[in-house]
């Protein structure tokens, strides 16, 4: 106890000077900590309520300003602060991107340590706001209080949530009023099936007790006009379920794909679960230059469709392809990027370690008539060796787009064994690109960079890297 006692110190007027990693801002205690602060902007001046103290930085909140930033902006969403979800909305979008960049370039230059080219600079999202195909919100009989309420004399005898959990809480949901991620008829949707549910008395979850029957709700929209919509139940209740399904399908007659799942486990993902078809299709499509993607309840595609397309068009034009290379996708998925190059390449080969995601990817290429690609299943350090190389012929070029934690060294020292002329190396994470680059540096020169925004609001980046040999 008197640890964290001695741990919380007020440090006052401090000036804002950075953002940095996971979106916190940064400012310089007197002392010379480095100092993290979740709720402030580059340019205010602060003063900091300290919840964590260590030997290098604290960790704190603003408790209050002496001086505003130039960079803020109103919040457009009245749950801003409390959801944290879209955690930079209180600054501009200019100033956003500039943050962004300058991660990428700190991360490169200070882990990677390798000489970088002129950087080109970040591509912004056209939509800053409502750009997300898919959302997931919980239920719960036991909404966050806000303060206001907490302090008010008022008794609340409705406590149902539908919503995002608090963060860092697994078992405290924020009641959403408007979200400002997804595109209509999201917000409706989410409102008609929380009413709806409660005029029917279907039981809110309670994670804690384990009991209830509503869980989860997904909404998953598309391009071409889909419309998914998921309801997760602890419990069957069969004739409170019929009819709550079929007041959503009636009121929505736009909804193309609605499915529900039965789900008695303790953790509420469905990927080892049964997705039952109540109405319409089992599955929505997705379109990109021609080429249709099926989507089903558990296929993973980027949440951000408009912004994929940019992402992949760079990824293709880093590539250089002239019509007949051999191309390696790697962490391929559901071989979104492997069909997207694959009209301008000889052929391509695409690995991914999750089976289900390359059942998806055989069937879209098929269904887009692509005879150039090829995807084989398994886990991308085992696959990926010698054997595979002399299967299916050296690569020209190898695109890579590996998770957060970026790639595992059996990995990197294979592309090292195998030398192909250029790597295009997409990341979610440019700490851990950076850190595969510096592996990669002996033989490989950093010609190109381009970061992309997929997530406007929000600390994530993207980062595109074309590596050439040396």
């Amino acid at each position: 106890m008197g640890r964290s006692k001695t741990n919380r110190v007020i440090l006052e007027n401090l000036e804002v000077i950075d953002a940095g990693a996971k979106g916190k801002a940064v400012a310089r205690a007197e002392d010379g900590r480095v100092v993290f602060i979740n709720n402030a902007v580059p340019g205010d001046v602060a003063t900091i309520q300290t919840t964590k103290k260590r030997k290098a930085y604290y960790e704190g909140s603003a408790i209050s300003f002496s001086k505003l930033s130039e960079r803020r902006v109103d919040p457009v969403c009245e749950h801003f602060g409390t959801c944290g979800g879209c955690k930079w909305q209180f600054m501009g979008y200019d100033h956003q991107l500039f943050f962004k960049q300058k991660e990428v370039e700190n991360n490169l230059i200070r882990i990677g340590k390798v000489e970088l080219p002129e950087i080109i600079p970040i591509l912004g999202s056209k939509e800053q706001y409502f750009y997300r195909n898919k959302m997931e919100f919980s239920f719960s009989d036991n909404k966050w209080l806000t303060l206001d309420q907490i302090k008010s004399d008022k008794i609340i005898e409705n406590r149902n949530a539908l919503g995002f959990h608090i963060p860092g809480m697994w078992d405290k949901i924020l009641d959403l009023k408007k979200c400002h991620l997804q595109r209509d008829p999201s917000n409706a949707i989410r409102d008609f099936i929380k009413m709806k549910a409660q005029e029917l008395d279907i039981a809110f979850f309670n994670t804690r007790a384990q009991q209830g029957v509503l869980r989860t709700l997904m909404i998953r929209t598309s391009s071409t006009g889909d419309l998914m919509v998921l309801l997760q139940l602890f419990k069957e209740d069969e004739v409170k379920r019929k009819e709550l399904l079929d007041a959503v399908a009636s009121e929505f007659p736009a909804i193309t794909s609605l499915l529900y799942v039965i789900n008695s486990k303790g953790n509420d993902t469905i990927y080892d679960q049964d997705v039952i078809c109540y109405h319409g299709s089992d599955h929505i499509f997705e379109e990109m230059e021609g080429l249709r993607f099926k989507i089903n309840a558990k296929s993973f595609y980027q949440t951000n469709s408009e912004q994929a397309h940019e992402l992949y068009k760079i990824t293709r034009d880093f590539a250089g392809l002239s019509g007949n290379e051999t191309v390696y996708d790697l962490y391929t998925g559901t071989g979104t990027i492997a069909q997207f190059v694959a009209k301008k390449a000889g052929k391509v080969i695409g690995v991914e370690s999750v089976p289900e995601a390359i059942d998806a990817a055989k069937e879209n290429a098929q269904l887009n008539g692509i005879d150039n690609v090829d995807f084989y299943v398994g886990d991308m350090k085992k696959v990926f060796n010698d054997t595979f190389t002399e299967t299916h012929g050296l690569p020209d070029v190898i695109i890579t787009d590996p998770p957060r934690d970026g790639m595992h060294g059996d990995v990197v020292a294979q592309l090292l064994r195998i030398a192909a002329p250029k790597i295009v190396y997409v990341s979610c994470n440019s700490a851990t690109q950076a850190r595969d680059l510096a592996l990669l540096d002996e033989m490989y020169k950093v010609t190109k960079v381009q970061a992309v925004d997929m997530f406007p609001q929000t600390h994530h980046v993207e980062n595109v890297v074309l590596l050439e040999k040396r």
